[in-house]
């Protein structure tokens, strides 16, 4: 194994455990102690972790993307029954806006069947999955690409989102906080889901349950700008009551 696929083995297994150990690693990978306290120095001076004693946890607040490649990885089967449940959401004729979130790629693969819809994305990897998909218009939004995130960023890209009226907007985040609404990892990324809630009618946010009660570095919106909920499991009683309350919807698969 490489050693950048190593580091990106390593982010995968940070996103779901929280924190590595250094010996734990060492054994997995069959490399010295050493070589992993230099793999650990690496991802700590990319933004993506914090170095602790003998270890590693994840940076919670970086404002460092993850690799499109680690984030895409990270609870599959969440993913997959959010895309299930969005797709009963979006309807024949709809104009939709998908983020570049790795769940609106499942999204993507999930809506194929509809007859006629249009795509407005900022996703490489959804113009990808979408690009043999008859009778519908995909439209890009333009802009830079951003390094090893699969999507298209900057002023272009906000531009063409404000040029265009979508009925619903799916878009996901690093974190929900009742305190601190909904956030993302940068300004850029926040500043695009911005733009999307500007220009659609209704707003989903479509969010697995690792993401409550969690905040990340910038701010997209408040809950005001939520107008549905889309998680993988049904959320504690206190986060259904804090949606009731505000007045906004909640999907969840029915056990």
């Amino acid at each position: 194994m490489l050693a950048a696929e190593r580091r990106n083995s390593i982010l995968e297994k940070i996103q779901e455990e929280k924190k590595v150990i250094v010996g734990e690693l060492s054994r997995e990978y069959e490399v010295s102690e050493e070589t992993i306290r230099r793999d650990l120095e690496r991802l700590e001076e990319e933004g993506h972790i914090v170095k602790s004693y003998g270890g590693a946890v994840l940076n919670e607040t970086g404002v460092i993307e993850l690799p499109h490649n680690v984030r895409r990885r990270v609870n599959p089967a969440a993913k997959q029954k959010i895309a299930e449940l969005v797709c009963n959401e979006i309807e024949e004729n709809d104009h939709v806006f998908l983020d570049a979130s790795t769940t609106s790629v499942y999204i993507s693969k999930a809506i194929k069947q509809k007859e006629h819809l249009t795509i407005i994305t900022n996703s490489i990897e959804n113009l990808l999955e979408l690009s043999l998909v008859t009778g519908w218009d995909i439209i890009s939004t333009g802009g830079q690409l951003k390094a090893g995130t699969m999507s298209l960023y900057g002023w272009k890209t906000a531009e063409t989102l404000g040029a265009y009226h979508a009925d619903k907007v799916f878009m996901s985040c690093k974190g929900i906080s009742k305190d601190r609404g909904i956030t993302d990892g940068n300004d850029e990324t926040a500043g695009i889901k911005q733009a999307m809630i500007a220009s659609a009618a209704k707003v989903y946010l479509a969010v697995d349950h690792s993401k409550f009660d969690r905040m990340a570095f910038s701010q997209i919106c408040g809950f005001n700008k939520i107008d549905t909920v889309i998680t993988d499991q049904e959320p504690e009683p206190v986060w259904k009551e804090f949606f009731s309350s505000n007045g906004i919807g909640l999907i969840y698969p029915e056990s």
